[in-house]
Parts: C-alpha cells; structure tokens; sequence
C-alpha cells in the first residue's frame, strides 16, 4: 500500500488477501465478493474479472453515477464528502500516439490498484466541493457526463500525479 491518509494505493491482489479495515472478503469457487461498509465507504468500481475470476464489490454503485434530479445530486454529494471514496486504477503500458512521431500502439494494462479517496478530509473535500459546485451551476436543465481520470506520470525516478477531468454534454444521461 502505498499514500497518505487522503489517497491511498493498493494493488488489486494485495486488497483482496488483506482487506483494509471495514472491508472483508469473502473467496469463492467462481471468484471474490467484497463487502464494505456503506456507512463509512463509498465504492465505485464495476464487477470485473482477475486471473479467470470474478471479483464483486458489493453496495458498488460502479464507476458511473447517474443523478437525475437535485435530491440524488445532493444525496451524492453528501457521500462523496464524507465517506472514504474506493475506485479502481489500472497502470497500462503501450506509446502514446504522440510519442515521438511513431505509431500509437494500444495500451496493454500490467496492472490494477484500488485507490481510495478520504473525501472528508479538508483537501480534498475543499477539491471535491469546487467541482461539484461548478458541475452543479452549469447543468441546470442539462445534462452531462464528468469522467476523472487520475494519472500517474513517470519520469525518471519522480512521480507526478494528476487528476484529469472531461466533460462531454449530451442530450441526455446515458
């Protein structure tokens, strides 16, 4: 496990042998169930599959949230700035198109990690807030889908982490 206290990075495989506190796991013959308490997690991560298994987070509202009216907006809202927020990260290996002239070749993912974001603490709740805010003030009878995508760049020995964010209007929530 790698991080601080308000994100944390942990290897997939190394989430479901040791569980981090409030999350137990439960093994199977056709894979993983994870259970989380609703309470104090919100997890956002699809069913998914490791190693021919299959790996289900229980309570996972999955990687898109929907919200069609103010109540699930600010029910939402509520939840991701208090509870711990749990997502799921992959590392890919592959060129971008842009890389020295030469053809992209498609990402291969090496492997996946489960991040977890203390959306109660000051920072990142005042981060949090900010986007909400902005999203929440511009869809007003729109409707519009946020991806946040966060990324790791490596160069040389530094890391450099960044969270990408693109919204894409559309005529309707798909």
């Amino acid at each position: 496990m790698v991080g601080n206290n308000r994100i944390t990075v942990t290897a997939l495989e190394q989430f479901l042998n040791k569980p981090p506190s409030g999350f137990s796991v439960k093994t199977l013959d056709s894979g993983y169930e994870v259970h989380g308490d609703p309470e104090k997690s919100l997890v956002l991560i699809d069913d998914l599959e490791l190693k021919g298994r299959k790996v289900v987070f229980q309570n996972s509202m999955g990687r898109t949230l929907k919200m069609h009216d103010l109540w699930e907006y600010t029910s939402t809202r509520k939840s991701l700035l208090s509870k711990t927020v749990y997502l799921l990260a992959s590392a890919c290996e592959g060129r971008p198109a842009a890389a020295a002239g030469k053809a992209a070749s498609k990402p291969r993912e090496s492997q996946r990690f489960v991040v977890s974001v203390d959306g109660d603490d000051p920072f990142v709740k005042w981060q949090l807030e900010r986007g909400l805010d902005w999203t929440i003030a511009s869809v007003r009878g729109e409707s519009y889908r946020v991806d946040v995508r966060r990324v790791r760049r490596h160069r040389g020995a530094r890391e450099q982490p960044l969270l990408a964010f693109t919204v894409t209007y559309s005529d309707r929530l798909t």
